[in-house]
């Protein structure tokens, strides 16, 4: 039997005023055999918090961005993954923010985040799309350019790769 961890989680579409997305390269600490990815800000939703508390809190341990104009949440997902020997189960909702721009600078990363983030930067549509690496969400590139474009759904999209009902909350 496998130990799962079951949780909410929050996490943040950060957007320049010149429409790049801010993404963290990352890897596996403990499964050197897993392919690096690229990742949104975010983790997990602490007992009683709202999703834009916890995509805010999280966007400024990873990031150091503090100055953000936190949007909606636009997407939501269920995900099932392994990481740093753990298995979990994970509902997510995803805001958007926008800022002037800003640099990585993490301000409290928990120590398997420290030793997984091997880096960040901005990101134009065109630079992700042609760089082959995996995505968190996995489905960031089929959603983003919407976002970028400034098209943000009414209610949010369920973009999980898993089937089933959409998240809580």
């Amino acid at each position: 039997m496998t130990f799962v961890i079951r949780r909410p989680a929050a996490r943040v579409v950060l957007l320049d005023r010149r429409g790049r997305v801010f993404l963290i390269r990352a890897e596996d600490p403990i499964d050197p055999r897993k392919a690096p990815w690229l990742e949104i800000p975010g983790g997990g939703m602490g007992f009683g918090e709202d999703s834009a508390e916890a995509a805010r809190r999280e966007l400024i341990e990873e990031t150091g961005i503090v100055e953000v104009e936190m949007g909606p949440c636009v997407w939501v997902q269920e995900v099932e993954y392994d990481f740093a020997g753990y298995h979990f189960h994970s509902f997510d909702r995803i805001h958007v923010a926008w800022t002037e721009g800003g640099v990585y600078r993490p301000r409290g990363l928990e120590a398997l985040e420290a030793a997984a983030f091997v880096g960040a930067r901005w990101w134009t549509l065109d630079e992700l799309a042609a760089d082959p690496s995996p995505t968190v969400p996995a489905r960031l590139r089929e959603f983003l350019p919407a976002l970028v474009a400034g098209e943000l759904p009414d209610e949010p999209i369920d973009i999980s790769p898993l089937a089933g009902p959409p998240p809580p909350g």
